[in-house]
């Protein structure tokens, strides 16, 4: 009797991917599957290692737990929680509550290499408490315990302080199997950020370095804090009061170029730039506005460098004014001036550009003021319906203060290119910042946007990931940077249930989703009002997933140390399936570890009166029906996916194992060979 496969339900085996990807370097020192001989691997290597001589690198005891840790599949699910989530059928942004290392895990199997950018701001180690687990191989049930999901088994969380012998021990195996299943994630061009205070600076950048590896070292930024940040009263006449943070960046692949550096701006208030200006006699030339620009009239139209149409217009009865003139008849200041007409205020630019010539060639030497509407081939707006505007007979382009500049609320701030010292950020209003309080919690979303500048590009699907979430700041950051410039980024983030006392929110994840749905609402506003985007092009929601124990008793090898406990998981194996487990809940376990992303496109199928779910346009089909029946089979057969998963128990009755075989063969003929059942 041909036997089906059963399917996998748990997460990707770290280490016997890790040993894949030696194997495909280095097949010659593989025997007998996945064995090294490691002393031909160092000579293959040109090396002699004495393991009795000491060696460069870092070391800190439990580090060897860190790597058992990691190698440890996770036998969780995430659980969706549609009634969290705002417009959970249609967004591909997600939030996951849950520990972030089991989560790191269940996201290898379909976020492998898929991340642009990873920003994570992990606990500073600062000498007060941090929740950690203190049994690694069992982070689950810890979890579990921790968010009173399951009873005390003796299992408890920690905290970590100055005063423990293991300080710095501790916090480095929180945060090392986190950082290498981070990087599995990250893409080849993908770049990681990480927040960190003094306290464990030096401790992070080694950690890093044997992670990432030395050469993708790109930076350590310093970054001006709010003013208050590190005041503590007694340390105060020993030490100088703390007012910077550090910022690591580190890219997966040196050579992938993964990282935009023209992006990164300082950004100043626009009076005090163009005063700086004057002061070095230099030339301020964003001096005048287009108060109307008048009647637009189609004049004709020539083609791009790929034969793509240009659409030009003379506009007629527009009008100039220099910012003097508005000044004077407006009675305002020159401030209020620039901050009034913002989005119109111009200078002259001789743009090089095969566009502008193509335009000069078209219009001769006609005067007067022009646009065209054209799709650029390449650069930000690519694809994108764009508008020029160009003037007088040489057709000089009309360059907008608004490309190199923004306005918020009160002010005009000018970007210039920056260092790595950032000063600019304005903590004064970070609080207000998603409508809710988080004391010492959030990072300003301008700061996370410079990053995510850097790294990615709107018109791109580019994943982001922050695997300590905190207020969901970064996912805010996200949202705003889509709506401000039709990007399709999209956000994964991860936060603890931790608690917080006093507040509005009982948990640090509560208090974050509340944050996204704020958002969310305020930039549905802002795209309606401006009318930049179309509201639906612009992705405003996100999925929620609860990290939860699996659906399915999956069998534990730790058992068979247990003699007595043998007969009992047994018994329990016999209905394998939880009978609390929601159908839904369990197709998503299925897809996560079968290696499809939390938001694959599911449709729901009839076949032969059965529920069946076509996976990602038919891919994978998904039948959770409790009964089997052949005419089902055969139909799901014939749509010819690459893969189908079944229940085990579907197959009944007597003759269960000869259905079995029958349907094997049936999916055979239809050239379907990946045929499981769970």
């Amino acid at each position: 009797m041909e036997e089906i496969q059963k399917q996998e339900l748990t997460s990707l085996d770290i280490k016997e991917e890790q040993l894949n990807k030696l194997k495909q370097l280095f097949p010659e020192v593989f025997t007998e599957g996945l064995k090294v001989d490691w002393d031909k691997l160092k000579l293959t290597l040109g090396e002699s290692i004495d393991l009795g001589k000491e060696r460069y690198g870092m070391n800190w005891p439990g580090k060897s737990d860190c790597f058992k840790t990691i190698q440890q599949p996770s036998i969780a699910t995430l659980i969706p929680r549609k009634e969290d989530s705002v417009n959970f059928d249609t967004t591909k942004n997600i939030f996951i509550e849950g520990d972030n290392l089991e989560v790191l895990k269940l996201l290898q199997k379909s976020y492998i290499g898929k991340m642009k950018m990873i920003y994570f701001d992990p606990p500073y180690n600062t000498g007060h408490d941090f929740i950690y687990p203190d049994n690694f191989s069992e982070s689950l049930d810890t979890y579990l315990t921790y968010t009173s999901q399951q009873d005390e088994n003796g299992k408890k969380m920690s905290t970590n302080t100055e005063t423990d012998g293991r300080f710095h021990s501790k916090w480095l195996n929180m945060l090392y199997p986190r950082l290498f299943l981070a990087k599995n994630l990250l893409s080849e061009e993908g770049v990681v950020f990480v927040s960190i205070g003094d306290q464990e600076l030096s401790n992070l950048r080694t950690l890093m370095n044997e992670i990432f590896g030395e050469e993708n070292y790109v930076n350590t930024i310093c970054v001006k804090a709010k003013p208050s940040a590190g005041a503590s009263g007694g340390g105060e006449d020993k030490r100088l009061k703390k007012n910077a943070e550090f910022l690591l960046v580190y890219v997966k692949n040196k050579d992938k170029n993964g990282l935009d550096l023209n992006q990164a701006f300082d950004e100043v208030e626009l009076m005090e730039h163009v005063k700086n200006m004057e002061s070095q006699d230099k030339s301020w030339k964003y001096t005048r506005i287009v108060s109307d620009f008048g009647t637009k009239n189609y004049t004709c139209s020539t083609l791009d460098g790929d034969g793509n149409e240009i659409n030009i217009y003379t506009h007629s009865n527009y009008v100039f004014k220099s910012i003097n003139e508005i000044v004077k008849e407006e009675k305002i200041t020159e401030e209020q001036a620039y901050f009034k007409y913002f989005n119109v205020v111009f200078r002259d630019t001789n743009a090089q550009s095969s566009i502008r010539g193509r335009v000069m060639d078209t219009l001769g030497n006609q005067d007067g003021l022009f646009s065209i509407e054209y799709k650029p081939r390449s650069g930000r707006n690519k694809g994108i319906s764009t508008v020029v505007y160009y003037k007088g007979v040489n057709k000089d382009q009309l360059a907008w203060l608004k490309d190199i500049s923004r306005r918020d609320e009160e002010n005009v701030f000018i970007k210039g290119k920056t260092g790595t010292l950032w000063l600019d950020f304005n903590w004064n209003n970070v609080s207000k910042e998603g409508d809710i309080s988080f004391p010492n919690g959030k990072k300003p979303i301008n700061f996370i946007q410079r990053m995510i500048d850097l790294s990615t590009l709107p018109d791109k699907e580019h994943y982001v990931l922050d695997f300590f979430g905190g207020s969901c700041s970064t996912g805010h950051a996200v949202l705003d940077s889509n709506v401000n410039d039709g990007g399709n980024r999209k956000f994964i983030l991860v936060q603890l249930p931790e608690e917080i006392k006093g507040g509005e929110f009982s948990t640090i994840s509560e208090l974050g989703k509340h944050r996204l749905r704020n958002s969310i609402n305020k930039l549905k506003s802002k795209l309606i009002q401006n009318s930049l985007f179309s509201h639906n092009s612009i992705d405003l929601g996100f999925k929620v997933f609860n990290l939860s124990k699996s659906n399915f008793k999956i069998w534990d090898s730790t058992i068979v140390k247990q003699p007595e406990a043998i007969q009992q998981r047994l018994f329990e194996h016999i209905q394998h399936i939880s009978p609390e487990a929601e159908q839904e809940a369990i197709l998503y376990e299925l897809l996560l570890k079968s290696g499809f992303e939390l938001t694959t496109p599911i449709e729901k199928l009839t076949l032969a009166d059965k529920l069946v779910y076509s996976i990602s346009e038919g891919q994978l089909l998904i039948c959770l029906e409790k009964e089997l029946t052949t005419e089902c089979i055969k139909l799901m057969a014939e749509m010819q996916p690459v893969r189908v998963i079944c229940l085990d128990e579907a197959f009944k009755g007597e003759n269960a194992d000869s259905i079995k075989t029958n349907a094997v063969q049936i999916m055979k003929s239809k050239g379907v060979e990946n045929f499981r059942t769970v």
